[in-house]
């Protein structure tokens, strides 16, 4: 019999990557969408055919969960939805609360009750760690010090995953993702806003990029090098937590500086700083250190921040030749 999981935010960046990645290993596949699943889904329906499953459920809905976890009866659950913009997340504090932290705990007590033996891995972030102290890589022993609501409630998400391993037996694992970024990113996230925009300013469609903190340093790698993670950590023995990260910080400006050269431009002319986009509280670094995951789940990147960035905005440039072509 194949291996059922359950993913919740199946339509995202990170759900749709790894439902490609589960049906390649022969797993039948059930994921949680909202009202519009969206197109990142279409290769994996693609390759899936009856294996895909969609189901209708909301994670601040108890009694969608327990039907959803009822109809999958899963093996492994891997919880990716969440409302994951940070920037947004001081505006919509208590639907991000609701969403990422209450959420989770709704779907640990629907496993509880309906599905105790499945294995549960909580998408954390490394947003929880905000202003680390020490000026050192995080790993699993940094202290958590989030510096939003975004951050606060992953950090509420990842503690009652830990607590319900520790006080119900369950296996429940948490994944601390650092920045991870694809084609398939929303554009209203940085890297693709700037991705976006370059091929854009590139094809004559725009004349600048207006951006906010440039210095920032992120840890940022490849999406589907991170789902790979995932899945090793819920094939581990024991229940445990794993920083999932590339081990190396790049600024924004670094980001534009690759994104901007690849459609042979100099960044300088075209990106402007707009006070608009600085966040109340920023995180000046963010960087991961991922031995653990290395050493006892054998992973490792596969895609450099190079790489990333010139994939990315050959994607936009594609989709945005594409429409120009079509509106011709």
């Amino acid at each position: 019999m194949p291996k059922r999981a359950l993913i919740t935010g199946v339509a995202g960046q990170d759900g749709s990557y790894l439902a490609e990645l589960l049906l390649d290993r022969g797993y039948e596949v059930y994921g949680i969408v909202g009202p519009v699943p969206g197109d990142l889904l279409d290769a994996a329906i693609e390759k899936g055919g009856e294996r895909l499953h969609l189901l209708d459920g909301d994670l601040t809905d108890m009694e969608s969960l327990l039907a959803c976890v009822n109809t999958a009866r899963p093996d492994e659950v891997y919880n990716l939805a969440a409302m994951s913009f940070v920037g947004a997340s001081w505006e919509q504090a208590l639907k991000t609360t609701d969403i990422n932290a209450v959420g989770v705990l709704r779907l640990l007590e629907a496993l509880r009750h309906e599905a105790p033996g499945a294995r549960f891995m909580q998408a954390a972030s490394g947003e929880v760690f905000g202003r680390a102290e020490g000026g050192r890589a995080q790993d699993e022993s940094t202290p958590l010090h989030p510096r939003s609501p975004y951050g606060v409630s992953k950090a509420y998400a990842h503690f009652i995953t830990l607590n319900y391993r520790e006080s119900h037996g369950m296996f429940c694992s948490n994944a601390v993702l650092f920045n991870h970024e694809s084609p398939r990113r929303g554009v209203n996230f940085v890297t693709r806003k700037i991705t976006d925009g370059a091929a854009r300013i590139s094809l004559g469609l725009a004349d600048e990029l207006l951006m906010g903190n440039l210095d920032s340093r992120r840890d940022w790698g490849f999406a589907g090098d991170y789902v790979d993670a995932m899945w090793r950590i819920l094939q581990h023995e024991e229940p445990d937590d794993f920083v999932v990260a590339t081990g190396e910080a790049h600024s924004v400006r670094q980001f534009c500086e690759v994104a901007f050269a690849r459609v042979g431009l100099d960044y300088r002319e075209y990106v402007k700083c707009d006070e608009r986009f600085l966040r109340p509280a920023d995180v000046d670094v963010l960087l991961g250190d991922a031995t653990k995951a290395r050493e006892r789940l054998g992973w490792e990147p596969k895609v450099s921040f190079c790489d990333l960035v010139e994939m990315m905005v050959d994607a936009d440039l594609a989709r945005l030749k594409a429409t120009e072509a079509a509106d011709a």
